[in-house]
């Protein structure tokens, strides 16, 4: 009874876990000595894998699973272990029910043991009673009978054949896979990547148990990530792994993480003719690609054929991004020490720590002549662009922060969600043209209008991902809010915002991050080409923090095609790069506050702020 109540409660267990690691492609997996694991079969069951071995002693009439007769445990049998747990997840349908290989290696003498097996097994025929696709399928390992003696055991007993040197004349049906030992091919450890002769070795075996139509599988291999990716891509059908559920973690999702750009990006190759010169700026335009850590632009660049844009620069620097409150800071406290130099609570848009306002750089400069705009692909009552115009103690205050919006002193505006200004209330598109915007319909209107103030609402709601239909529209924000800045003959403040970088890292998704890396690429290949042709423009891109917590373990350059592994979901306190171009673009070399940007921006300009 109490038996039966620990399996129930671990097969309860077991639906709790599948919804957590039954994701992506189907891996085939070789749980290694999985007696050994704290939940023998149920952990590797719940990771899908396809293949659960366990070593079996024959030792007074009872089939224990142990490595060496010194450490049987009373009670841990076969059938204990393995057998009554599959028939259980079987009965109650439990998992993907996908087919099961049960590979017993046997540690004792070949027969006697073989034929406790097949005894030991009757009683569970329901996991086998469909022979065209059986449920479970008992390999015999280790200690086995001759090969010609194969044939005499009945169904559903199979045999894993562990040699290559003579193939012929073999009982194929009852053959179910090859194993041999990855040292006989290569003494690789598992790090860097396997050399070129123990990949051809490697592949000749395939190519030989391959055309026999047979699986194949290494024992002895290195345990690592780089590991079972590698023999996974040369074709190994089982992955040899005492980790099942780090393997299938990583494995399961390798094609989502393993990106491949379609198309290329043009880039532009700046003159720096005025770059790092004493000359003066006019001009300032802050580039923010949300979430962008220097992981997100090797990704970017890598996936773009090795190059972007952004990687021409020479001045870099890297920023700390902390927040008032926290280690790790939001986009909210971000945005905040870039726009005002202040450092602020999370979730404070362009609030001071005491509610009172931070004054921003469209603030401090527009009374000192210059006209100023902001440019988004996030909603514009967003954490970042918000921090340029509003003064709240919380993100989430998005009337309080739409309606910030015509009392600032901002010239321009593109961004999305303009049910933002409409939903609650009052109607705040009114406020904004009582206030002086003229609310144009598209970009080339806003490029060519006459009006001191401007502003686009680039859709209702949020706009859409690069990869569903966005393409192209930050590059040509920016290049329209230039066209109209400069037509005011004044000095100018822009601020450009890739928002969905971020989101990329939020939702774990490779190629939300590299596409929109690209896009955001695309808009800087902008601001330089005006400041080229400017020569009075200073040009800054940072990001407000870095999201996702990513590494870029593989890839394959010539391809365009880079793997991306993500340790959070959320923001990490990892420094981000800022790069800057033009005239005293070298001011910005370093490692400093974010908060500095907006001070070092007032040193640049202040020729103009006396």
């Amino acid at each position: 009874m109490k038996k039966a109540a620990i399996l129930a409660f671990i097969g309860y267990l077991i639906i709790l876990l599948i919804p957590l690691v039954s994701f992506g492609q189907e891996v085939k997996l070789h749980s290694h000595n999985d007696y050994l694991q704290k939940a023998p079969f149920w952990e590797a069951y719940a990771n899908e894998a396809a293949s659960i071995e366990a070593d079996v002693i024959l030792q007074n009439g009872n089939l224990y699973v142990a490595h060496e007769k010194e450490s049987i445990k009373e009670g841990h049998t076969l059938s204990s272990l393995y057998l009554d747990p599959m028939l259980k997840s079987k009965n109650l349908g439990l998992g993907m029910q996908k087919p099961i290989i049960l590979l017993v290696d046997i540690k004792t003498e070949a027969y006697s043991t073989l034929e406790k097996v097949v005894e030991a097994i009757r009683p569970y025929g329901a996991l086998w009673e469909d022979q065209e696709n059986p449920f479970v399928k008992i390999v015999i390992s280790g200690n086995r009978p001759k090969v010609e003696e194969y044939v005499k055991y009945p169904f559903p007993i199979f045999f894993d054949y562990q040699s290559i040197k003579e193939t012929s004349n073999l009982p194929l049906e009852k053959i179910e896979l090859f194993s041999l030992s990855f040292k006989n091919f290569s003494q690789w450890n598992g790090k860097g990547r396997l050399v070129d002769e123990d990949i051809e070795k490697i592949k000749a075996v395939l190519k030989l148990v391959h055309g026999l139509g047979k699986p194949f599988r290494f024992w002895a291999t290195p345990d690592s990530k780089t590991s079972w990716k590698a023999l996974s891509e040369l074709g190994v059908d089982f992955i040899n792994t005492d980790h099942p559920y780090a393997a299938n973690a990583y494995l399961s999702n390798l094609n989502d993480r393993y990106y491949q750009t379609p198309n290329l990006s043009k880039i532009y190759k700046p003159t720096f003719e005025k770059d790092g010169i004493k000359g003066p700026v006019d001009n300032v335009i802050l580039l923010i690609g949300d979430g962008n850590g220097l992981a997100q632009i090797s990704a970017a660049m890598f996936g773009n054929g090795n190059e972007l844009t952004l990687t021409q620069l020479k001045n870099i620097g890297l920023l700390k991004t902390q927040s008032k409150d926290d280690f790790t800071t939001d986009s909210a406290a971000a945005g905040t020490a870039l726009a005002s130099g202040s450092k602020v609570k999370n979730r404070s848009v362009g609030a001071l720590p005491d509610g009172s306002p931070a004054k921003n750089l469209p603030e401090v400069l527009s009374s000192h002549g210059f006209v100023t705009g902001i440019v988004t692909t996030d909603n514009l009552t967003g954490a970042t662009p918000a921090a340029f115009y509003a003064h709240r103690t919380e993100r989430d205050m998005t009337k309080e922060i739409a309606s910030d919006l015509s009392k600032s002193p901002l010239n321009l505006f593109i961004g999305a969600g303009r049910n933002d200004f409409t939903k609650f209330e009052k109607d705040e598109t009114l406020n904004l043209r009582k206030e002086g915007f003229h609310l144009t319909s598209s970009l080339e209107e806003l490029a060519k209008s006459n009006s001191d103030r401007a502003g686009f609402f680039a859709s209702a709601d949020e706009l859409p991902k690069v990869m569903n239909g966005r393409e192209g529209y930050l590059s040509e924000a920016t290049k329209a809010s230039l066209q109209f800045l400069a037509t005011k003959n004044k000095p100018f403040f822009l601020m450009v915002e890739g928002a969905f970088i971020d989101s990329g890292g939020h939702i774990n998704d490779s190629q939300t991050v590299i596409e929109e890396g690209i896009d955001f690429d695309q808009a800087i290949a902008e601001a330089l080409r005006f400041a080229d042709q400017n020569g009075r423009t200073l040009v800054i891109i940072t990001a407000d923090h870095e999201t996702g917590g990513i590494t870029l373990p593989q890839g394959n350059i010539k391809d365009h095609k880079v793997e991306l592994e993500f340790s959070t979901e959320d923001h990490t306190a990892i420094m981000v790069p800022i790069f800057a171009y033009g005239p005293q673009s070298d001011l910005f070399r370093g490692i400093y506050e974010n908060s500095d940007v907006f001070k070092k921006i007032n040193e640049v300009l202040s020729p103009y702020l006396k």
